[in-house]
């Protein structure tokens, strides 16, 4: 039978059972370890993502008000402009 790789379940000896499954838990930890870190940062990443679309969003709405003042100021209405 495979096993979750498609490697053949090869029989373990009894006196090295003991140290894989010492081994199987150190490396457990190891990438239970880094998976915490990638989350973190991903995190906050998130973070500064969601920061700077907030702030992005500002600055187009800014830029749209501005550019809505200076049409009325020439004169002409929203719909003339040619984007």
């Amino acid at each position: 039978m495979s096993g979750p790789n498609g490697d053949l379940g090869m029989p373990v000896e009894a006196g090295a059972e003991g140290e894989e499954d010492g081994f199987e838990e150190a490396e457990y930890a190891a990438i239970n370890s880094m998976l915490d870190q990638i989350n973190s940062c991903l995190d906050h990443l998130e973070e500064k993502n969601d920061h700077l679309h907030a702030r992005l969003q500002e600055l187009l709405e800014s830029n749209r008000q501005t550019r809505l003042e200076f049409q009325q100021q020439l004169g002409e209405t929203p719909g003339d402009a040619s984007l």
